[in-house]
């Protein structure tokens, strides 16, 4: 007697070749997924930097006894923020809490608090006035998390370092303004 039953499924080697067929998708979409991520990051870094700066004008008009909000380690982006993650207390603003950015903008001066992958700082450009100041930002994790640095000065123009470079967050006045720090479009 023949037997005439088939066997159902899939061979070794039809299934080895979807799985080859996925890795070469996986390794072509990858790469553009991390250049998505990167180029969402660094716009986000823009976007903070513009809102540090309008925070600043802000700070400036509503304080002008103390000038911009100015303080390397962070001191000058907490000065921006509330003083918790609640928002604004219910005695309003003060000088060391002016509510003027959210809260995770003023606590993203250290990598391990980066907001979409950039890290902040604000410098002084004159002392002890504040008339002016340097506001900075990098990537928390070069070339992961973005490649650009960003900064802007109290023109509220943003500038980019045009040559990729893991560094701090630039809040050196003269350096932002300089040829080798383009406008950014």
């Amino acid at each position: 007697m023949k037997n005439t039953r088939k066997n159902k499924g899939f061979s070794l080697i039809e299934l080895l070749i979807v799985v080859a067929i996925i890795l070469i998708i996986a390794a072509i979409a990858i790469p553009n997924l991390l250049r998505a991520r990167i180029a969402a990051n660094e716009a986000s870094a823009a976007s903070s930097i513009r809102t540090v700066n309008t925070g600043e004008v802000s700070f400036y008009s509503t304080y002008p006894a103390n000038g911009y909000s100015v303080g390397p380690g962070g001191a000058g982006l907490l000065a921006l923020g509330p003083p918790a993650a609640t928002g604004c207390p219910a005695t309003g603003p003060v000088v060391g809490a002016a509510c003027l950015i959210d809260y995770n903008l003023s606590k993203a001066s250290t990598v391990a608090a980066a907001k979409s992958g950039y890290y902040f700082d604000i410098g002084p450009a004159s002392a002890p006035t504040n008339t002016s100041y340097t506001v900075g930002g990098s990537p928390a994790s070069f070339n992961q998390s973005g490649v650009r640095n960003f900064c802007a000065v109290e023109d509220g123009v943003i500038h980019y370092l045009a040559v990729p470079v893991a560094m701090a967050p630039l809040t050196v006045h003269g350096t932002c303004v300089s040829a080798a720090w383009p406008q950014l479009q």
